[in-house]
């Protein structure tokens, strides 16, 4: 209000691009604003990936949303790449049959590999991963908790293993059963740990002891690769 509308309103042909809230605060106050005509925009397709890579860049963006956004990115981009291979094919097909050579056409773009997408979320692949399983499994009210800060990505993609219903519960559970269930499903998933013999019957005191460190340098050896694992992720 005291500086007025600094920044212009981009805009493809009448569609608002960017600025949305700029231009409800404008109209609200009847503040003048600019507008600017984005000219590279050649389809719809363009206006969403634009706005994708402008919100990757922003800090306000949390990692969920944006592992969102970029797994979207993925599929408008590989969508357009097979729509561009099926027309080559036609196109080659149509010239064979009619005894022509086929055109040209220049190297498509390379498809965005998962690493890509990682690095233009700035998370780890295996991050990406779990955000892709919420997407695809995880209860709407799950996915609210994470977009929420409620629950991290890690803690949602092992709740979003379980039914609906269990997800459902948990989150209505609050934060500390959230917690709680996605601790039980990792803990389900370990390898049982064997049976422990036990040592001989006559055994002596020493021998005894050096049983007991044994199984304790076992139990914290499983727990230093777990913990390894952990850090690698």
């Amino acid at each position: 209000l005291a500086e007025g509308c600094r920044d212009a309103l981009v805009l493809w042909g009448e569609l608002l691009v960017d600025g949305h809230n700029r231009y409800a605060i404008c109209q609200k106050h009847a503040l003048p604003f600019d507008t600017m005509q984005n000219l590279t925009f050649k389809s719809m397709e363009d206006v969403h990936l634009w706005m994708i890579d402008n919100h990757l860049g922003r800090r306000s963006v949390s990692d969920f949303q944006r592992g969102v956004l970029a797994l979207r990115k993925k599929e408008i981009v590989s969508a357009r790449l097979a729509l561009g291979q099926a027309q080559t094919q036609a196109e080659q097909a149509s010239a064979e049959s009619g005894g022509a050579h086929p055109s040209t056409q220049p190297d498509a773009a390379a498809p965005l590999t998962r690493e890509a997408i990682a690095r233009a979320a700035r998370v780890s692949s295996a991050t990406l991963g779990q955000i892709e399983k919420i997407q695809k499994t995880a209860a709407p009210e799950l996915v609210n908790a994470v977009k929420s800060g409620v629950i991290s990505i890690n803690a949602a993609a092992a709740v979003a293993s379980l039914p609906s219903e269990k997800q459902v519960a948990a989150v209505a559970g609050g934060k500390k059963e959230l917690h709680q269930v996605a601790r039980q499903v990792r803990e389900a998933r370990l390898p049982p740990k064997p049976e422990l013999a036990s040592p001989p019957a006559d055994a002596t005191p020493d021998q005894r002891e050096i049983h007991r460190l044994k199984l304790l340098v076992d139990e914290l050896t499983a727990e230093r690769d777990q913990l390894k694992k952990k850090v690698q992720h």
